[in-house]
């Protein structure tokens, strides 16, 4: 029989496992994907986000979407306007922006002065997968993406992206054909 001191310590173990956070954490029902209708002329493919009640709507069909909870960008790094899916990986690589480092340069200190690119996985910020937003044929350095950090799913606490729990990223992956128009509402 197993004693309780050694099943707190067994699940104080297992919590300390990389993974084990993002494992335990529930979404609320709210933020989970829900298929709604909508009442607009959006053709489909189109993805619509409404970054102060922190959701993500994919178009994909007339007057109908499937909704999800997302992450934004805290005040004054939000990205807001249109752009277009150009670029989408799987377990991405990442490297924050320059301007990133100078705002905080004591998160990012392992990145200052070098070329240093964070190899995708589990502990990558971008999560396992990462659509690129693009205006004009260039990259704007946005991106929907997953995060290592699920409890930030429903705040707006990024720095620009747009972030979704990892198994949701990877069904919004599937489903979004490269070209797909994105509209980040203010």
């Amino acid at each position: 029989m197993i004693d309780r001191r050694t099943l707190l310590a067994a699940t104080a173990a297992a919590a300390a496992l990389p993974g084990a956070a993002a494992a335990q954490f529930q979404l609320p029902r709210k933020l989970q994907p829900q298929r709604v209708n909508m009442r607009t002329g959006i053709a489909a493919p189109h993805i619509v986000i409404l970054p102060r009640s922190h959701f993500l709507y994919f178009v994909d069909e007339p007057g109908r979407a499937l909704r999800y909870g997302v992450g934004v960008g805290r005040a004054g790094l939000e990205f807001t306007g249109t752009a277009v899916i150009e670029v989408k990986k799987e377990w991405p690589t990442w490297r924050p922006t320059e301007e990133m480092i100078e705002r905080d340069p004591q998160e990012y200190a392992r990145f200052k002065d070098n070329d240093y690119v964070q190899p995708g996985g589990p502990g990558n910020p971008l999560g396992a997968r990462a659509l690129y937003l693009f205006q004009n044929g260039r990259d704007t350095f946005y991106r929907i993406h997953g995060t290592n950090a699920p409890s930030t799913i429903g705040q707006s606490v990024s720095n620009g992206c747009i972030r979704m729990l990892n198994d949701h990223v990877i069904d919004l992956y599937e489903r979004v054909p490269i070209g797909t128009r994105v509209t980040v509402m203010m």
